[in-house]
């Protein structure tokens, strides 16, 4: 793999023999139920076949010496919370070393290079797999693994939360962590109880269509929606969202904002439609699992407002090309739409997708197919 040629070939330049151990973890799609984690609702996300890699050696010391060959950076820290670096991507890692401590967990010094091909702002949560390999890394080299893998999720999410300022639920690091091949995850986000779902659907590919708008989420509109659920949920006596129906809804519809009107009332769809694909791909009912993609992305477009004028542009042009399903995936504010694609269209699909979307817009898209793979290991 020409990653993982790459980090060990900068992994000795930089710190000599001898070579650490190599670990990986996965980026994800979510093919339904998007902003329904920090509600307790439903996900149903998978691992995917890109990943970050990192090789690690511990040094003997109580110092982190990191270099990125992505950013073409290096940072170096202590593990005491004043130690935290100045570059925002060093604090990931940081982040994972201080909530691993927090826990009770031990961190010594490292060396580390990594590097990864999950495309960056494009939504798949490169930020949930660099914080994954990490702790899992950590668990691993420092720890015999004895921490949970439920709590290396949570480590990643408190990464975000409280050194990386994005308010973020449980998904993106649970896929990571506890993907498998060929399998996707429901997983209840309230309970965490998981539940896996075979997915090799015969006759469709999933590809994604990057808009190349990046999103920048801290400090943005997604806090802005999570605080909107948590007011609506308050204003209905409930811990969250999860447990509130469309009926409960419009009883308080007077109480509300229109704004938090429309983005609880998506999640509360949006919590039936995982529900209803589960039973779908349960019965290899493709056409059920695209129109509820398709609904998603209407609710995340009108509703929710997290979409955008080119990531629209491409769902309609999936539609009118024939396209099973399609939405946009991710937190918002840019990135992919995820498309369930027969076989047989995707060559015309992806020809419009970029020819249509080029001469609007100036710029080529880009294509990832994707294969649902394992998530966090030791390579």
């Amino acid at each position: 793999m020409k990653i993982e040629t790459e980090i060990r070939e900068q992994f000795k330049k930089t710190f000599g023999d001898p070579a650490g151990t190599m670990y990986a973890s996965a980026g994800r799609i979510n093919l339904i139920g998007e902003h329904t984690d920090y509600n307790g609702g439903f996900v149903f996300p998978g691992a995917i076949d890109k990943c970050i890699m990192a090789e690690i050696r511990p040094n003997g010391t109580d110092r982190v010496r990191l270099r990125s060959v992505d950013m073409d950076d290096s940072a170096e820290f202590g593990l005491e919370e004043s130690d935290k670096p100045e570059q925002m991507w060093a604090r990931y890692v940081f982040g994972v070393c201080r909530e691993i401590i927090k826990r009770g967990g031990r961190v010594g010094g490292f060396d580390a290079v990594f590097a990864g091909n999950v495309p960056l702002g494009a939504g798949l949560s490169s930020s949930a797999a660099l914080e994954s390999v990490f702790a899992f890394a950590l668990n691993d080299l420092f720890n015999d693994g004895r921490i949970d893998p439920f709590e290396l999720a949570r480590i990643g999410q408190s990464t975000e939360h409280n050194y990386c300022g994005v308010n973020c639920g449980i998904m993106d690091q649970f896929a990571s962590i506890f993907g498998r091949k060929n399998k996707l995850i429901r997983l209840d986000c309230r309970s965490m109880e998981h539940e896996y779902f075979p997915f090799e659907p015969e006759g469709y590919r999933l590809v994604l269509v990057d808009s190349v708008v990046k999103h920048e989420l801290v400090g943005s509109p997604y806090n802005r929606r999570r605080e909107s659920c948590e007011r609506v949920a308050a204003r209905l006596g409930l811990d969250c969202l999860r447990d509130a129906g469309y009926d409960d809804l419009e009883r308080v519809r007077g109480d509300i904002s229109d704004e938090d009107y429309s983005r609880a009332h998506f999640v509360i769809g949006e919590k039936q439609r995982v529900l209803d694909v589960c039973e779908a791909l349960g019965r290899g009912d493709y056409e059920t699992v695209g129109r509820c993609m398709y609904e998603t992305h209407e609710g995340l477009s009108k509703e929710y407002e997290v979409s955008c004028e080119e990531l629209d542009f491409l769902n309609d042009v999936a539609r009118k090309e024939g396209v099973t399903g399609s939405r946009i995936m991710g937190g918002g504010f840019g990135g992919c739409t995820i498309n369930l694609v027969k076989n047989e269209l995707y060559d015309k699909f992806i020809d419009a997708a970029v020819s249509k979307f080029e001469a609007r817009y100036g710029h080529k898209p880009k294509i990832y197919d994707v294969i649902i793979s394992d998530g966090a290991h030791k390579c």
